[in-house]
């Protein structure tokens, strides 16, 4: 059956490849904070594991959203595991032997390249004149952008962050 949406085959067709794009770096964010709720040590033990999984609560929940727009637009959503690793642009550590910092460090690095996506994503869409993709991506760049600030947080020290607060001159003036 033919989808009547307001954009051409190809316009829906290119978005859809961006979402399934999308879909395969979500999926790699899961797994990977999946892998680090099940290996994290040390004296946050307790708390990153429970931290972790209530984020890759989250995502699962991020992943649905994505691939259900896929399929909202008449594209196909991208499931299979295999076409997902191969199609995803992003990687990080495995979680065995890693330090809670450094688990926290690859997550935060995931979180920030798939804002820099979603951002480029979001205004590909716009040009292709899917405004509904456009909104979509907007809210999940929030929820990004979000995380990966309380992921920041969690890794700077008082003097890191007493050195941001700072204005650009008064730092030019301490090197």
């Amino acid at each position: 059956m033919k989808t009547l949406l307001g954009l051409t085959d190809e316009a829906r067709l290119e978005v859809g490849q961006i979402l399934n794009l999308l879909l395969a770096d979500e999926y790699v964010l899961y797994v990977t904070t999946r892998d680090y709720h099940w290996n994290v040590t040390g004296p946050e033990f307790s708390s990153l594991h429970l931290q972790f999984e209530a984020q890759y609560e989250k995502i699962a929940g991020w992943i649905d959203q994505v691939a259900e727009r896929a399929r909202a637009i008449g594209v196909g959503a991208r499931g299979n595991l295999a076409e997902l690793t191969k199609a995803a642009r992003s990687f990080a550590d495995p979680g065995i032997g890693l330090s809670a910092d450094h688990m926290l460090s690859e997550l935060l690095a995931l979180h920030e390249d798939l804002v820099v996506q979603i951002r480029t994503d979001a205004g590909s869409a716009g040009r292709l004149g899917d405004i509904g993709t456009v909104d979509f991506l907007t809210g999940l760049l929030e929820e990004h952008e979000k995380t990966a600030w309380m992921l920041r947080a969690q890794l700077e020290t008082e003097e890191e962050e007493a050195e941001q607060d700072q204005p650009s001159e008064l730092m030019e003036a301490k090197s």
